[in-house]
Parts: C-alpha cells; structure tokens; sequence
C-alpha cells in the first residue's frame, strides 16, 4: 500500500525540517484515507514524497 512506503520513508529520513514536513503530509494522507477521501490522500503522499525528494 502507498500509505506504507510513505511511512517507510518518512521514518528513514534525516531529523530536520524536511522530516517534520513530510510527516505532517503523511498525517494528513492518513486523515484523508480514513475519510474515504482517497484523491486528498494521494495528494498528501505526493507532497510528502516531494518533500523527502
């Protein structure tokens, strides 16, 4: 699933800001996921994975 390699990455990811950001998109995906609301989810994860780019 996409929500776990997200995850994956975002705990493999160097402390700093970019870690922080990334996690507060994989919340929000996560959020998104749990309402049903699965073109908002991969948005997130899109942007989180932008992040740790």
């Amino acid at each position: 699933m996409k929500l776990d390699s997200v995850r994956a990455a975002c705990e493999r990811a160097p402390a700093g800001p970019q870690k922080e950001a990334a996690w507060k998109h994989y919340k929000l995906a996560e959020k998104a996921h749990s309402d049903e609301n699965h073109t908002e989810m991969y948005r997130e994860l899109e942007a989180a994975k932008q992040v740790l780019a």
